[in-house]
């Protein structure tokens, strides 16, 4: 690599979450995940405040527009009405089927409203772990994701983690996956974790994490490890070299369904990575 190795610091963002950040480290089979070390909880949010009330800006970042590079069908508001605590200690955020402000998108007048939030600005953190405990909406089209960018986000080169990505169509699935340089995209290195019998997360809250050390990033939902990547495994997986870079994380709830869908999650946090030439 022409460019020196180094870390850069994470950006921590969630769909909606009781969010926290402390510090800690793939195959189809789950595995329960080994006890954390005990480390300091440098970020934390449990939305309590009054129903309907906005989260908090000292600790949230809300954006705003359309998002052309994924093909998005919403538009992400700064109003309450998409993105709003329950009064329970849940961060609710609602993809809408409206445009009441003539919202334009990259296809045209959009369809739908839905919202995204961030922490850049906000909070950072290397290494850890980083969690968030979310019920996903239901329903083909749906799109809900938390993950991890790179500071300062240069998208592919800051990388990004994505802790957990669901596809309405996959309503038992989710995804975990790193991009970066030469691996972005549908070129990202990852894995799925499917729950048994026939259920859809869609059911109940689960807890998604990534533990991140300077030599692995691991995925685990409710606990199990499904994924364990390392530069030597991420090389193998993508042809990249196994000199590092940090990746991040950021959150949506994407809206290109039909109709009018609620998610309620509530969640914890931390971060990790990979480059090649």
């Amino acid at each position: 690599m022409s460019s020196p190795r180094r870390l850069r610091r994470w950006l921590i963002a969630a769909v909606s979450a009781a969010l926290v950040a402390s510090g800690a480290a793939g195959t189809a089979t789950a595995e329960p995940a080994g006890p954390a070390a005990a480390t300091a909880v440098t970020f934390s949010d449990t939305f309590d405040g009054p129903a309907g009330a906005a989260v908090d800006s000292s600790k949230w970042q809300i954006e705003t527009g359309d998002n052309v590079n994924n093909h998005e069908r919403q538009y992400y508001t700064a109003g309450n009405r998409n993105a709003a605590l329950d009064g329970q200690g849940h961060l609710v955020i609602t993809a809408r089927k409206e445009n009441p402000a003539n919202y334009q998108c990259w296809y045209g007048t959009c369809q739908y409203t839905s919202a995204r939030l961030n922490t850049s600005g906000r909070f950072t953190a290397q290494y850890g772990h980083v969690e968030a405990r979310m019920k996903v909406p239901r329903g083909q089209g749906m799109w809900p994701a938390f993950w991890m960018l790179g500071t300062p986000v240069n998208w592919p080169d800051s990388g990004e983690i994505d802790i957990m990505e669901n596809v309405g169509f996959e309503p038992s699935t989710v995804h975990g996956t790193i991009h970066g340089p030469g691996y972005s995209g549908a070129g990202g290195i990852g894995a799925g974790y499917t729950l048994p019998g026939g259920q859809a997360f869609a059911d109940a809250f689960h807890t998604f994490a990534v533990d991140w050390a300077p030599d692995s990033i691991t995925w685990s939902v409710d606990g199990n490890v499904y994924q364990r990547r390392t530069p030597p495994t991420s090389a193998a997986s993508s042809g990249c070299s196994t000199s590092r870079t940090s990746s991040s994380s950021t959150s949506r709830w994407a809206a290109t369904g039909p109709a009018t869908r609620t998610a309620t999650p509530s969640s914890r946090s931390n971060s990790s990575w990979t480059t090649c030439r």
